[in-house]
Order: structure tokens, then C-alpha cells, then sequence
């Protein structure tokens, strides 16, 4: 999926299932750390930007996201972390949602979020998809009130389009999911290709 300007991200960004409203540009927000998943010392970095709403992303998380973590991440040879990139208000919904549990909940309800992504973005209207993200939230743990606060909170929305935009901007990012492996870009291919670069840029550090 084609990554949108960052003017049209943030067009759409204020919309979202709670009374969101514009009150300062997100290029003047702070933006937010990345969530890292794995050793901190490992020898490999890897980072993905996806998007909630991208299917090819939820193919990855489904398919190979389960390799990648197993092989790598869980015996500490890869650092890996997800940049969220926002193409639209549900998008932006999702990503809320995913940091609302705090840090701990985020890799978990995003396996949800890209696990589910056909149910709850089958909604018709921007209500039904708000209510089908509800439940979502609601199975990891969060309360009505909690999501409700966290969509409501402008200040962190702006942060998470800042922190997107900027991300993206200084990595070259197009499309999703792009990957960066050890400094490398490197675009949506087969697990056999992604590994092949995984496997040699771990080479290359020992």
C-alpha cells in the first residue's frame, strides 16, 4: 500500500471515534519512542513500518511474523521493532488503540488488530469500525472508559502522526511494509528472500 502525503495523514488524522479535534499541528507535537520487541543487545536491528489497515502487512504478521519471531527475536539475534504508518482514520483508530494498553499490550494487541483486520474493518461506517475496535480492546484486557480516554486524547494523536511522519520521512518510506534490516530498506518480499537479508547482515556482525 502506497504511503499517503503527509498532508492528506493529517487531514484525516483528527477524525477519529471520539470527539478528537485539531488544536495544533502534529509537526509541532512531540514525537514517541519506538517499542522495541526482543534483546536489547542484539546484534540485529529490524524494523518494520505497517499499517493497521494494509492487508499485505496482516499477511506478513499471519505468515511470517510467527518465523521471524521464533527464529530470531525469541533466541536474541534480532531487535525488532514496528513504526505505524497511518493511510486513514481507521488506520489512525487502530494505532491509538494499540499503544492504549500501554507499552507492555502494544506487540500484543497489534497481533490482534493485523490478526482480525478483515472483521473489524468490515464495518460500513465509522461507527460500526469504532464498536468492532471496541471489542478488540475490550479482549485485551481495556475498559469502554480507557478507550474512550484514549481516543479523546489529542495531544497523543498528534504525537503518534508526528512521530509516523517523521519516521518515514528519514527512512525514504513509500510503501508498506517496508522493512529496514540492519540500515538496509528492504521491500515486501517471500520469507525465503527477507531471511536470506536477515541471515547475512547477521554474517556480517560476527
Amino acid at each position: 500500500m502506497l504511503i499517503r502525503s503527509a498532508a492528506a495523514a493529517l487531514a484525516l488524522a483528527f477524525a477519529a471515534p471520539a470527539a478528537m479535534a485539531q488544536d495544533a499541528p502534529a509537526a509541532q507535537a512531540e514525537t514517541l519512542p519506538d517499542i522495541a520487541l526482543g534483546a536489547e543487545d542484539a546484534p540485529l536491528t529490524i524494523v518494520e513500518y505497517a499499517s493497521f489497515t494494509c492487508g499485505h502487512c496482516a499477511n506478513f504478521h499471519q505468515e511470517n511474523w510467527p518465523k521471524l519471531k521464533a527464529e530470531y527475536v525469541d533466541t536474541g539475534k534480532v531487535k525488532f521493532i514496528q513504526r505505524d504508518v497511518y493511510f486513514d482514520q481507521p488506520g489512525l483508530w487502530a494505532g491509538v488503540l494499540a499503544r492504549c494498553g500501554g507499552d507492555d499490550k502494544y506487540y500484543a494487541v497489534s497481533n490482534m488488530l493485523f490478526d482480525e483486520q478483515q472483521e473489524w474493518l468490515a464495518g460500513g461506517t465509522g461507527e460500526e469500525i469504532a464498536a468492532n475496535l471496541r471489542k478488540i480492546g475490550l479482549k485485551a484486557g481495556m475498559t469502554e472508559e480507557q478507550m474512550t480516554a484514549c481516543w479523546e486524547d489529542t495531544a497523543k494523536a498528534e504525537q503518534l502522526i508526528a512521530t509516523f511522519q517523521q519516521n518515514a520521512s528519514a527512512d525514504g518510506i513509500e510503501a508498506t511494509p517496508t522493512f529496514i534490516i540492519g540500515g538496509e530498506k528492504v521491500q515486501n518480499q517471500p520469507w525465503d528472500s527477507i531471511k536470506g537479508v536477515i541471515d547475512a547482515k547477521l554474517a556480517e556482525t560476527n
